[in-house]
């Protein structure tokens, strides 16, 4: 096959090369609800058309290969007092898999617990490319699996607004967890 990035022969859908040198990821901070620092490590441009393959079968080792390059090096990082768990945003299988729960198990190290359907979804609607009143008039309504950890690292691909991920902490909030970071592949905010 052919790399997607050079279109060089590769044994990977990204070589190596191109992993090494257009995919490194650079941290960008921000915070959401006034005090939970939501962490991204690219800014949408740098990997738009590789974010945009969730929707297709190849978008299940593109997000492979990117939770390798960003999320695994940040789980073997994560120097914390005690475990956490990890939570990925409405992890529902869509297309035969959930791109979410593919980044979110890349967090796996003796520290972090990536849960699986703890906090999904139930409304429909969809949310790419709508603006923030539309977004606020339609919120996810997120459902409430229960589990045992107490501080929770959420897991998204994409912060745009903020509004998911606030109303996901929110809703854990309410359940007496405690959101101590957000993590995304990327933020639309950055430059």
């Amino acid at each position: 096959m052919r790399c997607m990035m050079c279109e060089r022969l590769s044994l990977s859908h990204i070589c190596r090369d191109c992993r090494e040198s257009l995919l490194t990821p650079r941290l960008h901070k921000r915070k959401i609800l006034g005090s939970i620092p939501v962490y991204s490590f690219f800014s949408y441009h740098e990997i738009e058309p590789l974010l945009l393959t969730k929707h297709s079968d190849i978008g299940y080792y593109v997000y492979t290969i990117l939770a390798g390059q960003a999320f695994a090096p940040f789980a073997r990082e994560w120097h914390y007092d005690y475990p956490v768990a990890s939570i990925a945003i409405d992890d529902s299988v869509k297309s035969g898999y959930s791109h979410t729960a593919v980044l979110n198990k890349a967090l796996k190290s003796p520290l972090i617990s990536p849960l699986h359907g703890k906090l999904r979804s139930s409304n429909p609607y969809k949310y790419a490319g709508k603006s923030v009143e539309e977004r606020l008039m339609n919120p996810r309504r997120f459902q409430y699996v229960p589990f045992e950890h107490d501080e929770i690292i959420l897991v998204d691909d994409i912060v745009t607004t903020g509004t998911t991920l606030s109303e996901a902490a929110e809703t854990l909030h309410e359940h007496g967890k405690k959101v101590i970071l957000c993590l995304t592949l990327s933020d639309a905010e950055t430059q």
